[in-house]
């Protein structure tokens, strides 16, 4: 399997950013990490591995980049409007820097699918409501979508907030160019597990915003063996790029 290792100082987030890919040709997938962890998560923790025989194919190229939750919404230490600041600082980054960058390495501007598991399914159904311009459609694994927990105690709010959390902008979405695009997707696909530690419920919640805004997606809920944890989602992904692209 080709990997390759990048970096740059992005001026979007006034810092050094990596980016690693995995294999030489097929369409492009950006994992998302989960919590605070970094680009080499998804391989240390033998999600890229479960992935090699589609990598090796060329049926998908993968692109891993960090995260910023520890700087965001992960950090306690800080205000919401800055948390806010920050994520709209990321989105910049990944629309302004990750999707060139991708489109250069793929040879052409193809449809970016985003996926991640926990955290990183937030950032991959954020980052295709926000701009499904840019991206074609999302596996999301184990995701909660509603990121009120971690600014609610402030009691603050403005539109930076609101415009990062699905929960709440979805629903108002009515505009004649993104809801027009996403009711066009056709991989739109949200998956939990029912075991410890899951949160099956926000899943549902989030299909039913889809389904009240005429957007499709498919809603895989697997069963009660399946916990809050890296063989589920090993599973899940391994799974999904066999049956579904």
């Amino acid at each position: 399997m080709q990997r390759k290792i990048d970096s740059w100082y992005s001026e979007n987030l006034n810092k050094k950013m990596e980016i690693v890919t995995y294999g030489h040709y097929g369409f492009p997938l950006l994992l998302f990490p989960t919590a605070a962890a970094d680009f080499l998560e998804y391989e240390r923790f033998h999600l890229i591995k479960s992935m090699s025989e589609p990598i090796e194919q060329g049926k998908v190229k993968v692109f891993s980049i960090n995260s910023i939750n520890s700087e965001a919404w992960l950090n306690r230490r800080v205000h919401p409007k800055f948390k806010g600041q920050r994520q709209q600082q990321y989105n910049d980054y990944v629309c302004r820097e990750v999707v060139p960058y991708i489109w250069e390495s793929c040879q052409g501007r193809l449809g970016i699918i985003t996926a991640g598991a926990s955290l990183g399914a937030f950032h991959a159904a954020n980052q295709l409501f926000r701009r499904p311009d840019l991206f074609d459609g999302m596996i999301a694994m184990s995701g909660v979508y509603d990121i009120r927990k971690y600014y609610n105690s402030f009691g603050y709010h403005d539109a930076d907030i609101y415009l990062n959390n699905p929960v709440e902008f979805l629903p108002n979405l009515n505009d004649n160019f993104f809801l027009p695009l996403l009711q066009k997707k056709e991989r739109i696909y949200i998956l939990t597990g029912l075991g410890a530690y899951e949160s099956p419920d926000a899943s549902r919640s989030l299909s039913r915003l889809l389904r009240a805004k005429g957007i499709p997606h498919e809603l895989d809920v697997w069963g009660h063996d399946m916990s809050h944890d890296w063989p589920t989602w090993r599973a899940m992904m391994e799974f999904y790029l066999k049956a579904k692209f």
